[in-house]
């Protein structure tokens, strides 16, 4: 850990101040968009877990490993990858993006017919109807989405992701999943998703045409878009094997124990991964700062803004996974009584999301610098968790403990493994970049010990007077210490709106 603001090296005076300034004001539209995106969860979770129940949402939570992986695949990694061919090309920027998004639709159509007359990989229980398999048709929404969503980033147009990811896509699901109850309840979870996918790649379509128009002379030929879907197929992988990472806990699972228990573990991992979206508030802007730096080859400068930016992102999320972790009782009885045995898992998991802050921004550098290398750690990485999935359920079921120590060993190899994973990525990105990498900082500590005070105190109150009382009193005592003994004038631009003229 370290006591400085930033490591790395020099940022190039001006140039350096406004690369900050751009991953800051990005950052903050985007923090934003996860405040907005947090009251939309809310509902939902509480309409998902009240209506449908533990084995419901299992059999959802299973048929979304199966549509989302495949979506991820068939978006050709463009999230980060679309900002590099971008800036690489010479070409009207709206035929790049169609290239992306006419291959996009041709891939995803391919599994989307499969899974269509074999259902069973979806709903492996055989707990399905027609309606259900219309699930399949999100693969290629989801995928155009996270295209031209990728596309309004690399303008700095950061707004149009909080609008689809944060306001549209989680208050459409959250509306329609409590009126598809009353209409087609066996239905209700899967309908409302694929209406929100659709509503949100709405949202996108209409901010990319306004922003890049129609293509101008496009020919899409094959050896053209074949070569661009080889170029993207370590981008892709690696992509596929870091969502696999947050996934493949509920494959397992799903293997070791019933759907009620994948369910519990599911809704302590939609609660998790709240802090997990911090992460992705920079993705968007962090790629077209790193492509420019890179141009130029000021290394120090991309040093110094991943030790930025990790430090911003691990600080939020640790503030988010004290407060809803420490009264993490409360917190899953929201859902309903049944999920508070999935206390234990959400522990793990919030503490996972924040571990795995720097393997996520290194990441945003290494997939432009080194991505085989960097492939085959994330490929490690899986199966490494993999490994230790299974030895900790096995542990779990030879101590003959019950269905939620399981998904709290699945919750603790994932904690391990990416732990272990940031580690690895953070040493490798020093020694390629010739900096130092470690966004870590001593008040990190100084912050969460008074947090925790507060919130263990919280946990004596009424169930609603800790939640009501203890979380906000845990945020803002961390926010505090963290502002007045852990954030210095780089780091306070996050809170300004403008910074640099």
């Amino acid at each position: 850990m370290t006591d400085t603001p930033s490591q790395g090296g020099p940022q190039n005076g001006q140039d350096g101040q406004e690369d900050i300034a751009a991953l800051a004001k990005g950052g903050r539209t985007n923090m934003m968009g996860f405040l907005l995106r947090l009251l939309a969860r809310i509902p939902f979770l509480f309409i998902a877990g009240r209506l449908y129940g533990t084995e419901a949402l299992g059999v959802f939570a299973y048929a979304l490993v199966v549509i989302e992986l495949i979506a991820l695949v068939c978006s050709l990694g463009e999230k980060r990858g679309l900002a590099l061919r971008l800036a690489e090309s010479e070409e009207h920027p709206s035929n790049l993006v169609f290239d992306a998004m006419l291959v996009a639709v041709i891939l995803s159509a391919i599994p989307a017919i499969i899974l269509w007359f074999v259902p069973i990989a979806m709903f492996p229980s055989g707990a399905f109807n027609d309606l259900d398999r219309l699930l399949v048709w999100a693969i290629p929404a989801f995928a155009l989405t996270e295209i031209v969503l990728a596309a309004q980033a690399y303008k700095y147009d950061i707004a149009t992701t909080v609008r689809a990811r944060a306001v549209v896509e989680p208050w459409t699901i959250s509306i329609m999943a409590g009126v598809f109850f009353y209409i087609i309840p066996d239905n209700g979870l899967t309908m409302a998703y694929l209406v929100s996918i659709y509503a949100g790649l709405l949202v996108g379509l209409w901010s990319f045409l306004r922003t890049y128009g129609l293509p101008k002379g496009w020919r899409p030929g094959p050896v053209r878009l074949g070569k661009m879907v080889w170029r993207a197929i370590p981008l892709v992988t690696a992509d596929a094997i870091e969502w696999g990472t947050r996934r493949l806990d509920i494959f397992i699972l799903g293997l070791f124990a019933g759907p009620a228990a994948v369910g519990i573990y599911w809704m302590a991992q939609q609660i998790a991964s709240l802090p997990q979206k911090l992460k992705t508030s920079f993705e968007p802007i962090l790629g077209p700062v790193i492509t420019k730096n890179l141009k130029t080859k000021n290394y120090g400068a991309i040093a110094s803004q991943v030790c930025q930016v990790g430090f911003w992102i691990i600080a939020a999320q640790f503030a988010i996974a004290l407060a809803l972790g420490v009264p993490g009782e409360a917190v899953m009885g929201l859902t309903g009584p049944d999920f508070v045995s999935g206390t234990g898992a959400l522990a793990f998991l919030l503490a996972a999301e924040v571990v795995a802050g720097t393997a996520v921004v290194c990441e945003a550098v290494l997939v432009y610098i080194a991505r085989l290398r960097n492939l085959w750690i994330s490929i490690s990485t899986i199966a490494l968790q993999a490994v230790l999935t299974v030895a900790l359920i096995m542990l779990v079921e030879h101590l003959e403990y019950g269905e939620p120590f399981k998904a709290a060993a699945a919750a603790g190899a994932l904690m391990l493994a990416l732990g272990i994973m940031s580690l690895v990525k953070a040493l490798f990105l020093a020694r390629l970049l010739g900096h130092t990498i470690n966004p870590l900082r001593w008040p990190l500590v100084w912050a969460a010990g008074p947090a925790v005070v507060v919130g263990y105190a919280a946990t004596w109150l009424p169930e609603w007077a800790e939640l009501i009382i203890g979380i906000p009193a845990i945020l803002a005592t961390y926010g505090w210490v963290i502002w007045h003994k852990g954030f210095g004038p780089e780091d306070r631009v996050l809170f300004k709106k403008s910074v640099v003229k």
